[in-house]
Order: C-alpha cells, then structure tokens, then sequence
C-alpha cells in the first residue's frame, strides 16, 4: 500500500489535523468534496473538522445560500463563505473561541462529466481568523482544471484546496512563496489559477494586482485581468458572450497616438452589423515579454503602467501569448463574438514574420488559420516610414511568396486599413515622450492624454524629478 506522506499535500493536511487551534468547516459543490475527503484520509480529522456539506440539488443550494444567476461564480463563493463562516462563529465562538482560530473553507465547481465538455472551472476560497477572536480573512482564487478526465480533476481540487488552506495558515506573512506553493504536488500542465485576492487586516499591505502578476510570473497562469477600478477580475466574468476590441502596446506612457489608434478602429468596429449596436469590451494588452524588456520585473513600473491606463478608464489584460494567434486562442474559450485588434504597422510585420510559427506543424498557414477564426479581424493603424511617406495596410510590403495569402486576407475583411487617423499623432512614440522628459522639453505633455500627463507629474516619472 502506498505511504499517504509522500505527497506534500498529505503532509500538510496531517500538520493541520494536529495543530488544535485550527478548526472549521467545509462546503464543496462540483467534483465530489475532495479537499474535505483527504483531511480523513491522512487521519486526525476531528481536530480539524467541525463540519463538511455539498448541496448538489439547486434547490437545496439555494434554500441554504440564496439564489444566484450562476453557481460556479464568485458570486456564490462569497455566499458560501459569508453564510458558513458567519454558522461557525455562532454555533462555536462562546464554545472554544477563545482558544481556535475558526475558518470556513468553500469551493464551488464545474468539474468535466458525462454530459458535457464544457470548460472545468471553479471558485475556491478560504474565511479565516489569525488569532482567537480576531477579524476574518479571506483569500479566494479562480481554477482551471486541465486534465481530461474527472477523476483526476477531483484530484487536483484537493490538491489546491490543501495548499491553499496551509499557506492561509503558515505562508500568509509570504505571500510569494504562499502562491508558489498553490501547485505543490502538481505542474501547470494539470491545473491553471488566474485570479487570487487577499482581503482582510494582516493583507493591508498586500497589492491584489501584483500578486495576480505573481501568478504568470510564477507560470501558474498565463493571462490575467485588471478592472479600471484596479480590482482583480476573472475573464469569463468580463468576456462572457461579448464582443472585445484588445490593444496590444507597451504603454509605458500611453501616447495620444495609442489612444487614436484604439479610437479610430472603435468607429470602424462599431459598423460591424455581427455586432448589432452591442458594445464591446475593450482591453488594453501587455505581454509578460514587454514588462521583462528592461530585464528583471520592475513591479512599479507595472503599477505605473497599470494606473496610467485605468485613469483612462480601460480594463488591463496582463498575458503570456506573445503569438497574436495564442491571445486569439485565449479570448476564444470566453466569447464567441467578434474580435477586433488594433494594431500598428510594426505589429504587422511581427504577424507575417515566420520565425514566430516554427513550432507549429503546418508554419505561417497554421498560425494564421488560427489567429483568423469567425469575426476576428485587425484594425491597421497606419505609420510614416524612414522617409516620412504614409505607410498602410493597402500599401505593406508583405514578402513576394505570401502576397496572395495577404491580398485575401486584405479582400475580405480579416485586415482593414484603418485610414481615419488624426497625422499629428503619426509621430509620437512613447520613447520619444521618455527622451523629451529626460531632455526637460516640456512639449512631451502635448503627446499623452492630459489624465497621463497628471500622473507622470505627480509620481515624476521618467525623470520628471530630475527637469523640474
């Protein structure tokens, strides 16, 4: 028979089960109640358990936590949480308060089945004191479950739901080591968290948004998403069913020029008759490759490109798809709607370039064929070259041997030239804004929108400090 210590998961539920001040309840939906069940299985659950539940039935889940519009949302995992955590407190403080730190644990899910083959996502997250009788915590994070078979994916959920649990109560004060340790016992290849959020007094100093950062520097997910509030947000809750216009850019600053682009290809994008006066979604994309160009991540320049964007107002997707195809790929799991991308000319050659599809069977023609899927298309800003002369999609230099791929792409709509551009903003480049601050030439506050113009000032960055 297999020793149940070799997997550090086991380990860390038995440190738990032995340790008397830790004691809470457990109420799973989706995937069996996996995270509950290996608590049992290592032994001395007592000293942990005061209560495991799973309410399959919608209508016994809604008697107990309320009616919601989805149930594998983060909306019923606060339920959940709220309700559970709220029962333990008052069945168990005058009791043993004084000497347990309580917590509820709660996850609810959509694990692979029989009768569909629908993405496998969840909600998991933890309710938690630190002291006797102190406030509550709480950390929750959204899952994607990789395997293909169900059983395996049970697996993974009491996997994740164990570390979780232990990095609560033993990693808080760590909260990068506290996220690297979400997948111990496991590899990305089975299970893929793209949303975390800390809340609660000992988390005050914690950023939300970097820690999210922390997830696909970690590789533990490969794209997540800002509000323009700042909040963390999941993709599904953003993207579901809409149509999404996503601007791919360094913005470090956004230019007036990044804006008209986005502006001009919105105009065309709206005539689009597939899209039948719905609004989009409208993202602002920046690759992990961008962030790290300067070498190791500077989280304050993340942040500073973060709230340059959000003081316009727009949602940031942070991601690890430096392909097009790959984002395309990526957005398609959520929306079935069109997909417009705004993109400038430099853009274009990095699309038609071939070292980008070598790893790809079938080379350019795959990546193409899947960067192109129904109603996606590209909004092509167009840029003066060395001599100052126009250059636009209709005129691009695409390579002799893939001109007729190109001028059926061009023909049919994939790729439009986007030909409504204010010129004055063809020449502003977010380098040249830095070099103009850095040489006190005051004109580059002529080059970004007045909201960005106001932060650089205030944060005095890129050496605004230095020209004053």
């Amino acid at each position: 028979m297999p020793n149940p210590f070799e997997l550090q998961g086991n380990k860390k539920a038995f440190q738990i089960n032995m340790d008397p001040s830790i004691y809470g309840t457990f109420a799973e939906i989706g995937a069996g109640q996996e995270v509950a069940r290996r608590f049992f299985h290592v032994g001395g659950a007592s000293g942990t358990v005061a209560k495991t539940m799973s309410a399959y039935d919608m209508a016994f889940s809604d008697a107990i936590y309320g009616r919601c519009g989805r149930y594998v949302s983060r909306e019923r995992l606060n339920t959940m949480l709220d309700h559970e955590y709220q029962l333990l407190i008052q069945r168990l403080n005058e009791k043993s308060g004084s000497w347990r730190t309580f917590f509820a644990f709660a996850d609810t899910v959509a694990a692979r089945s029989y009768k569909s083959n629908k993405e496998s996502h969840g909600w998991m997250g933890i309710r938690f004191q630190t002291a006797p009788l102190g406030e509550p915590h709480e950390i929750i994070l959204h899952v994607r479950l990789l395997d293909a078979e169900n059983i395996d994916q049970q697996e993974v959920l009491g996997i994740v739901g164990i570390n979780l649990i232990y990095g609560a109560f033993f990693l808080r004060k760590d909260p990068t080591a506290f996220i690297a340790s979400l997948i111990d016992d496991l590899t990305p290849l089975r299970v893929e968290i793209d949303m975390i959020r800390f809340a609660g007094p000992d988390f005050k100093m914690v950023d939300n948004r970097i820690m999210c950062l922390e997830l696909v520097t970690q590789g533990l997910a490969q794209a997540v998403l800002f509000n323009a509030d700042g909040d963390v947000i999941q993709a599904a809750d953003k993207f579901h069913n809409k149509p999404l216009l996503v601007e791919r850019g360094s913005f470090r600053p956004v230019t007036l020029l990044a804006n008209d682009m986005l502006d001009c290809s919105l105009k065309m994008f709206l005539k689009n008759e597939q899209l039948a006066g719905q609004q989009p979604e409208i993202l602002m994309e920046i690759t992990m490759s961008n962030l790290l160009r300067e070498g190791a991540l500077d989280h304050q320049d993340f942040m500073d490109r973060i709230d340059m964007l959000s003081a316009l107002g727009r949602t940031v997707l942070i991601s690890n798809y430096g392909e097009f195809y790959r984002l395309i790929q990526y957005l398609t799991r959520y929306t079935t709607k069109n997909i417009g991308l705004p993109l400038g000319i430099p853009s274009l050659y990095e699309i038609f370039d071939e070292k980008y599809y070598t790893k790809l069977e079938g080379g350019i023609l795959e990546g193409l064929g899947r960067l192109f899927k129904k109603g996606v298309q590209l909004y092509v800003y167009p840029t003066l070259d060395e001599q100052g002369n126009l250059l636009e999609a209709n005129s691009f230099p695409i390579q002799p041997h893939l001109k007729d791929l190109y001028e059926y792409l061009l023909s049919n709509n994939f790729i439009i030239s986007v030909n409504s551009c204010h010129p004055d903003y063809l020449g502003i480049q977010s380098l040249t804004v830095i070099n103009k601050i850095k040489n006190r030439d005051e004109s580059w506050k002529k080059m970004v929108p007045p909201e960005v113009a106001e932060l650089i000032g205030k944060r005095k960055l890129f050496g605004v400090a230095a020209s004053l």
